[in-house]
């Protein structure tokens, strides 16, 4: 696996040369940590992957996020930005892919999302984690948060705490939640099987010095309908939108972006472990200003 910039770029060049990326392929990109900064609590999109977004869409080619992240996350922090960057609607493989579809601008010039495909986890699932969860609440785990994303994008993000004295300090923490509420685990299941829920993320909120009483649970723990994965996902889009994934490139920084194993040629983005390799071609950029030089020479290869 390459690490530095300039065999990268050769590599890719290479990838781009017989020509597959400009007749069937995508770039399918994770958002945090890959292509997205955080800076004094503001979310944006650096100006170098702007740049080498708005490259790749003028060659026409599909620009996909693949993010944990729900849609109302998607529109409030990257919507305007990425319309900006590339003049057109985001494809979308969210909550793990458990939903996908496209991020659009109303003829009112609201941003909504539309939805093309969704996983819901089965009343099985949902059951089978809340037995994890009364478990924990019975042994006195009352740090937990239980987030539940509805496959009803417009409902956002819901939070529970078992702690009612928890709720205000959530609320504050967790400024993306639309809801934050408490009850007993028998009004979280009622609330949770009335409709469907494409992801549950259970949170232990303690410092991790602390985990040593729960070591029966993982602090973070993701739960979509059996199969379902961001892989599973971008080859849902894939499909969708007619691209093929062997042609594609895929960027990444964690241990969810197991679409990279799909992808043509993939970057892995900083210095996290990640197993995942291209069908052909793997290299390892720095950071996300090199992924948007990266993404600047398609551009400047396919011209």
């Amino acid at each position: 696996m390459s690490t530095d910039l300039d065999s990268a770029l050769r590599q890719l060049r290479a990838f781009l040369a017989p020509g597959g990326f400009a007749r069937n392929g995508a770039v399918i990109t994770d958002l945090d940590g890959t292509a997205v900064l955080e800076r004094e609590g503001r979310i944006y999109l650096p100006p170098e992957i702007e740049l080498g977004l708005k490259r790749v869409h003028d060659l026409g080619r599909p620009v996909i996020a693949n993010t944990l992240r729900f849609p109302l996350s998607v529109i409030r922090v990257f919507g305007a930005e990425w319309q900006r960057a590339t003049g057109t609607d985001l494809p979308l493989v969210s909550l793990k892919g458990s939903q996908i579809g496209r991020i659009v601008t109303t003829a009112s010039g609201a941003t909504s999302f539309e939805e093309w495909h969704a996983d819901p986890l089965s009343a099985a699932e949902i059951g089978e984690v809340l037995t994890g969860v009364e478990g924990m609440v019975a042994d006195g785990v009352d740090d937990l948060l239980v987030f539940s994303y509805p496959r009803d994008w417009t409902q956002g993000e819901r939070i529970w705490t078992p702690q009612p004295r928890r709720v205000e300090a959530a609320r504050a923490k967790y400024l993306s939640a639309s809801t934050v509420t408490s009850s007993d685990v028998g009004a979280l299941r009622e609330q949770l099987l009335a409709e469907p829920v494409c992801m549950l993320f259970l949170l232990i909120d303690v410092p991790r010095d602390h985990l040593m009483a729960y070591q029966h649970t993982s602090r973070a723990s993701f739960f979509t309908h059996a199969g379902v994965s961001k892989r599973t996902g971008a080859e849902a889009m894939a499909a969708h939108l007619g691209i093929d994934l062997g042609e594609s490139i895929g960027a990444g920084d964690a241990s969810p972006d197991d679409f990279l194993a799909a992808c043509g040629f993939a970057v892995i983005v900083g210095s996290n472990t990640v197993d995942y390799k291209g069908l052909r071609c793997t290299v390892r950029v720095d950071g996300i200003a090199a992924l948007g030089e990266l993404l600047a020479t398609v551009g400047d290869s396919l011209e």
